[in-house]
């Protein structure tokens, strides 16, 4: 398995990009959210890989960060899905951005996405739910859940209490998190 590949970025075409590893160049499909964060044709990259190996092709898919390839793992693990709805799936939203719809089991964020219809959203919200947790950033993430925890504790519902953690400011402590989004809550 080829799990990254760092070298020089020889070429890009959406959605592929082509890296030149040691003279050797490999073509690598990458999601919209990592190909707009590449650097100029040229420069050092360095991509975490997914190697899909089919009766007809080998393919490598290539991602900016781990989180981005373990949500892309997990999307491709669900019947039906392949790897080219996992890259629009991934091109359409951020891995926080898709981990909050699970969440809040929200199929309106996943249906604009190309290509997923309302049933395809259904089957992802049903089959993703509690198995992104691990694709997302770690500290901050873990702070917010902590706040949604205690929230759910004091009886509002998971999507109350994800709203109200939605506007928290990035590295609050969770004592005060929770003073904010109760705050938040009676406003609302």
């Amino acid at each position: 398995m080829i799990g990254r590949l760092t070298g020089r970025l020889a070429a890009k075409h959406p959605p592929q990009v082509l890296v030149d590893v040691g003279g050797v160049a490999y073509e690598v499909d990458v999601p919209m959210s990592t190909f707009y964060n590449l650097p100029a044709s040229g420069e050092a990259v360095s991509l975490f890989t997914h190697l899909v190996v089919r009766e007809d092709a080998h393919v490598l898919y290539g991602f900016a960060t781990l989180e981005e390839r373990s949500a892309f793992r997990q999307l491709i693990r669900i019947s039906g899905v392949g790897a080219r709805t996992a890259l629009a799936v991934l091109s359409g939203l951020s891995v926080a951005d898709l981990a909050q719809a699970v969440m809040l089991q929200d199929g309106s964020r996943l249906v604009k996405v190309p290509g997923i219809g309302k049933k395809t959203a259904e089957r992802l919200l049903l089959e993703l739910k509690g198995k992104l947790a691990e694709a997302l950033p770690g500290p901050a993430q873990e702070r917010a859940s902590d706040v949604v925890n205690a929230l759910l504790g004091l009886g509002y519902s998971e999507k109350e209490a994800a709203a109200a953690v939605k506007g928290l400011a990035p590295g609050l402590p969770v004592a005060e998190g929770i003073r904010a989004a109760l705050k938040a809550l009676a406003k609302g």
